[in-house]
C-alpha cells in the first residue's frame, strides 16, 4: 500500500515532533493545522491514512472525519484526544474513525495504530482483488458452458437454420458461407440427392464432395441412395433424426448424429434438404466437460471462504454456497432480508438493489443472525451477473465475516478507554491513601489514637476500593466461559444472603431477606455458573449500598434481596433506599466505564453483571427514579438455552461461589 500519511494539529510542535516520528516509520508524511487545510490537502493527494486531532480552530477533527468519510470510505482515520475528550472520542469511533490515541503520544502505541489502520487498508484490498478475481473466474466458466450448451444444441437450433437457408435460397453461396463456421458437418442436398453445398468442416473430413450422391458418405444401410437420411427427408417432406455411421477420407469409420430438414421453394415443395451430422464423440466429449466444468464451477462456490449466493430482483436467494447453507438456511428460496435480519422488507440502501439499478458492484458492513441465533458482522460486496445482452438477471452476493475483526476493535478501543479511566481511578485511589498515610504519620507523632484510628480506616477503604478494581479488570479482561451445571437455588441464595448481612452490618444498614424456602414449593434447581453469578449479583448489592451512602446523611438506609421461583425462571430482586437514578442514569447505567461515583468506581461493575446475565440467557431490568431508591431485577432460566449450551459443554466440576475465577 501507498505510505502517505496526512497529519493535522493546531499545534506546531505537535506536528513537528509526530511529524519525525512519522518520517522513521517511513511514511511520506503532509501536515495541515486545521480541518479546513487538511480538507484541501486530501482532496489533492488522498492519502490512505489520516492522523489528525479533535479539538481545533476553523474546523475540528469530528467534521474532518464526517468529510473524509463521505469523500473517501475507504480512509482510515486515527483520532489524537486529551483526557477530557473521551466523549468525542466515542463519538468518533461511531462515526467509523479507526481509533483514537490520547496525548501525550506514546511512540508505541502511535506505531500499534498505524500497524492496524495498514492492516485493515490491505485487508480490504485482499477481498476486494479476491472478489474481482472470482467474478472473472465465475465470468469465464459461464462463457464456457454457454459455447458447450450451443454446440451440444445442434438440433434444437435446426428449424432456425432451415428458416435461414429459405431467406436465402435466391443467394446460396451466401447461405453456405453462413455456415462454414459452424462446429459440425454441414451439407445442401437437391432434389437428385446430389450434394450442392458443404461447409467448411464437411469439406475437410470427407473431401470436396459436390455434385456427389447425399448417400457417399454413408456405411450400412444409409449407404444406399433411396435410404439416406437426405432421401428419407424428401420422400415424407419432415426432418429426421438418426444415429449413423460415416466414413471419412482416412478410412476411419466415426458414431455421428444426423439431423435432417427440408427447405421449401414458394409452392411449398421441398426443393433442398439440409443436413447436419454431428461427432457423437465430440458431443459426448464436450458433455463430459459440460458436466466438469459444472462441477468444478460448484465446487468453487461451495469452497469460497465467504458466504456467496445469486439473488433476483425480488431478493430471493436462488443458490447459496455450502457455508451460507451452514450458518443461516440450509433449504432452498427464501428472501435475503428475511434470512439475515428476519425482516418482511427490504434493507434500506440495499446493495443488491443498488447493482441491479446501475449495474456496479457495491458494499457496505451489515450485522445479521445466523439460524442459530449468533450475531455476525458481514463485509459485503456485490456483482452483477449479466445475460448475452448485458441485462443484469441477478446480482451475487458476497459476505465476508469480520466479527472477530470489529470485536477484537471493539476490545483495543475499550482498552484505550479503560486505561483513561482506570488512570483517573488510581490518582484518586493513591490520592486518598497519601491523606490516609499522613494521618497515621501524624497520629504516630503525636501519639494520638483517634488520628491513628481515622488514619488506618481511609487506608484500608482505599485498599478495599483498589482490590475492587483490580477484579473488575481482571474480569472484563478475561473473556470468560460459562462453567455451568445444575445446583440448588437455595445454596447459592443463602451464601449471598449471608455476605449481604455481612456487608450491611459493616456499613451501618439494615437488610430485608425474602428467600422463598417453602417446602411445598421450594425454589428448586438451575443450570448456572455459580462464581459469576456471585460476581455479578454481588456488584449489584455492593451498588446498592455505595448509593445509600451517598444519601441523606444521618438516615439508617435499607438493603433488600429476595428470591422466588416464577414459572421457568428465577428472579432476583435487589433494591435500596438510596437517592435513586435520573433518566439518563439508567439509560447508561449498563454501559462500560459509565459512573455516577467519580473517583471512587471505575465503572465496569453494572456492565460486568449486564454482559454475565445475557451470557446465561438471562435479562436485567432497573425500576427507579430520583428519590425513590432502585430497585434491580434479574430473571434467569432454570434451564439454559440450547445455544448456550451448544456454545460451553456442561463442565465436570463448578468450584465453590466463594471461589475466584
Amino acid at each position: 500500500m501507498e505510505k502517505k500519511i496526512l497529519l493535522v494539529d493546531d499545534e506546531l510542535g505537535i506536528r513537528k515532533v509526530l511529524g519525525i516520528s512519522l518520517a522513521d516509520l517511513g511514511y511520506e508524511v503532509m501536515v495541515a493545522e486545521n480541518g479546513r487545510e487538511a480538507l484541501e490537502l486530501f482532496h489533492r493527494n488522498t492519502p490512505p491514512i489520516v492522523l489528525t486531532d479533535i479539538k481545533m480552530p476553523v474546523m475540528d477533527g469530528v467534521q474532518l472525519l464526517q468529510h473524509i468519510k463521505r469523500a473517501s470510505p475507504e480512509t482510515e482515520v486515527i483520532m489524537l484526544t486529551g483526557h477530557g475528550d473521551m466523549d468525542l472520542a466515542i463519538k468518533c469511533l461511531k462515526l467509523e474513525a479507526l481509533d483514537f490515541i490520547t496525548k501525550p503520544i506514546n511512540d508505541d502505541v502511535l506505531e500499534i495504530a498505524l500497524k492496524r489502520a495498514c492492516e485493515k487498508i490491505i485487508m480490504k484490498q485482499q477481498l476486494r482483488d479476491y472478489t474481482q478475481n472470482l467474478e472473472r473466474m465465475v465470468s469465464e466458466k459461464s462463457a464456457q458452458l454457454i459455447e458447450a450448451e450451443r454446440r451440444a444444441a445442434v438440433g434444437q437450433t435446426l428449424e432456425g437454420f432451415s428458416r435461414a437457408i429459405s431467406d436465402l435460397a435466391g443467394d446460396l453461396d451466401s447461405g453456405i458461407n453462413f455456415f462454414n463456421e459452424m462446429p459440425c458437418y454441414v451439407s445442401l442436398h437437391d432434389n437428385h440427392y446430389r450434394i450442392v453445398g458443404t461447409n467448411r468442416l464437411y469439406k475437410e473430413r470427407f473431401g470436396d464432395r459436390v455434385g456427389q450422391g447425399s448417400n457417399g458418405i454413408y456405411s450400412g444401410d444409409a449407404g444406399l441412395k433411396d435410404q439416406c437420411p437426405v432421401a428419407g427427408t424428401f420422400l415424407n417432406g419432415r426432418g429426421e433424426q438418426r444415429n449413423e455411421t460415416v466414413i471419412g477420407l482416412n478410412g476411419v469409420e466415426t458414431p455421428v448424429m444426423v439431423h435432417t430438414a427440408p427447405i421449401r421453394n414458394r409452392e411449398g415443395a421441398v426443393e433442398l434438404v439440409m443436413e447436419i451430422a454431428a461427432d457423437i464423440a465430440e458431443v459426448k466429449r464436450l458433455q463430459e466437460q459440460l458436466r466438469t466444468t459444472r462441477q468444478l464451477y460448484q465446487q468453487l462456490f461451495d469452497e469460497a471462504p465467504c458466504y456467496i449466493t445469486l439473488q433476483d430482483r425480488a431478493f430471493n436467494i436462488v443458490a447459496a454456497n455450502r457455508r451460507f447453507k451452514k450458518d443461516f438456511n440450509d433449504k432452498p428460496g427464501g428472501k435475503c432480508y428475511s434470512v439475515y435480519k428476519d425482516e418482511s422488507t427490504s434493507c434500506p440502501d440495499c446493495p443488491v438493489a443498488r447493482t441491479f439499478d446501475d449495474g456496479k458492484s457495491h458494499q457496505c458492513e451489515m450485522e445479521v443472525t445466523s439460524k442459530d441465533g449468533r450475531k455476525y458482522q458481514l463485509l459485503i460486496w456485490t456483482a452483477p451477473i449479466r445475460n448475452i445482452s448485458g441485462k443484469t438477471t441477478q446480482v451475487m452476493e458476497m459476505a465476508t465475516n469480520i466479527t472477530q475483526v470489529r470485536e477484537l476493535q471493539d476490545q483495543l478501543a475499550g482498552i484505550g478507554v479503560l486505561i483513561g479511566s482506570v488512570s483517573h481511578g488510581i490518582k484518586g485511589l493513591l490520592t486518598g491513601l497519601d491523606s490516609g498515610i499522613y494521618l497515621l504519620d501524624s497520629g504516630l507523632d503525636k501519639k494520638d489514637p483517634d488520628q491513628l484510628r481515622e488514619g488506618w480506616d481511609i487506608v484500608k477503604m482505599m485498599v478495599g476500593r483498589i482490590r475492587s478494581m483490580v477484579m473488575d479488570i481482571l474480569f472484563y479482561a478475561k473473556q470468560r466461559e460459562l462453567n455451568w451445571k445444575p445446583v440448588e437455588v437455595i445454596h447459592v441464595v443463602r451464601e449471598l444472603a449471608d455476605a449481604i448481612r455481612s456487608k450491611a452490618d459493616a456499613r451501618g444498614m439494615a437488610v430485608d431477606l425474602d428467600i422463598d424456602i417453602d417446602v411445598r414449593e421450594p425454589l428448586g434447581s438451575f443450570e448456572v455458573d455459580t462464581v459469576a453469578l456471585n460476581n455479578a449479583l454481588t456488584s449489584i448489592i455492593d451498588n446498592a449500598m455505595d448509593a445509600c451512602e451517598t444519601a441523606e446523611a444521618g438516615k439508617r438506609h435499607r438493603i433488600s434481596f429476595s428470591a422466588r421461583r416464577s414459572d421457568d425462571y428465577l428472579v432476583f430482586d435487589i433494591g435500596d433506599t438510596g437517592p435513586g437514578l435520573s433518566k439518563e442514569a439508567r439509560e447508561k447505567i449498563f454501559t462500560i466505564f459509565y459512573t455516577s461515583k467519580g473517583e471512587k468506581g471505575t465503572g465496569m461493575g453494572l456492565f460486568l453483571s449486564y454482559r454475565i446475565v445475557r451470557q446465561h440467557g438471562g435479562d436485567i431490568t432497573v425500576d427507579s427514579s430520583a428519590g425513590t431508591g432502585t430497585r434491580f431485577r434479574i430473571r434467569l432460566p432454570a434451564r439454559l438455552p440450547d445455544a448456550v449450551k451448544k456454545m460451553y459443554p456442561p463442565s465436570n466440576a463448578i468450584p465453590s461461589i466463594g471461589s475466584t475465577s
